[in-house]
């Protein structure tokens, strides 16, 4: 019996100076250990900021960034989706096209109805001249180059205004700080609100498109027909 006691107490001293096991210690190993994920972050899009020109902000949600021109009834007029997940500078370049477009075809329209109902230089003040599409062959070179070399520093005040100079940029990129069709002439006129001048520049918009379709047709009846406007309206 002594000996079985003096075997349970040495058996019981050994094992209080026995290492014991860490308890948690795996657990809050696991813990410490960073959380890693194969699946990559996507990054967001970077959206450049554009200061606001005559009152509009580009805005990339909106058709042609908010540019105005949309109308009743209408509205947005893009049915061929030309303008369909295109660029900023691109949709400022078709503006651009558009606005300058516009510009010529309303001079054209009044320039058909004037040409060919008014006393001219060209033709010794005598009204009873040639149609419109006729006339450009028969003017003299003296009275044409002028017009021509005019049309040429209109153009390249026109450039040198919108758009980036060669070698400073993309090939037909328009200035950031340019609006389409902003020339700078007439700018007394020019409204100082911002929704003032998206209304006047719809309006002007809307007139250069009908001009645009009106310019076709005179030149195409008169193709046809060979009779001037006026005369062909019965003045």
């Amino acid at each position: 019996m002594m000996k079985l006691a003096i075997l349970s107490a040495a058996i019981a001293g050994a094992s209080a100076f026995a290492p014991s096991a860490p308890i948690g210690a795996s657990s809050a190993l696991h813990m410490s250990e960073p959380t890693t994920t194969d699946e990559p972050v996507a990054a967001e899009p970077i959206i450049p900021v554009v200061a606001p020109i005559n009152g509009w902000t580009p805005d990339a949600s909106l058709p042609c960034y908010g540019l105005p021109g949309s109308s009743a009834p209408f509205g947005f007029f893009d049915p061929l989706g030309f303008t369909k997940d295109m660029d900023l500078n691109g949709v400022k370049r078709f503006r651009e096209a558009e606005v300058m477009h516009g510009r010529v075809a309303m001079m054209a329209t009044i320039g058909y109805i004037i040409g060919e109902n008014t006393p001219t230089i060209a033709y010794g003040m005598d009204v009873h001249h040639t149609i419109g599409n006729n006339q450009i062959p028969e003017v003299p070179g003296i009275w044409l180059f002028p017009f021509f070399l005019a049309i040429n520093v209109a153009e390249a005040a026109r450039a040198n205004i919108g758009w980036m100079e060669p070698g400073l940029g993309p090939l037909f990129t328009l200035r950031e700080n340019y609006y389409p069709g902003d020339i700078g002439f007439g700018s007394g006129f020019k409204p100082k609100d911002a929704k003032d001048f998206a209304n006047l520049q719809t309006k002007e918009l809307n007139n250069g498109r009908l001009a645009m379709f009106a310019a076709a047709g005179m030149c195409v009846q008169e193709q046809i027909n060979g009779q001037g406007i006026l005369e062909n309206l019965g003045f």
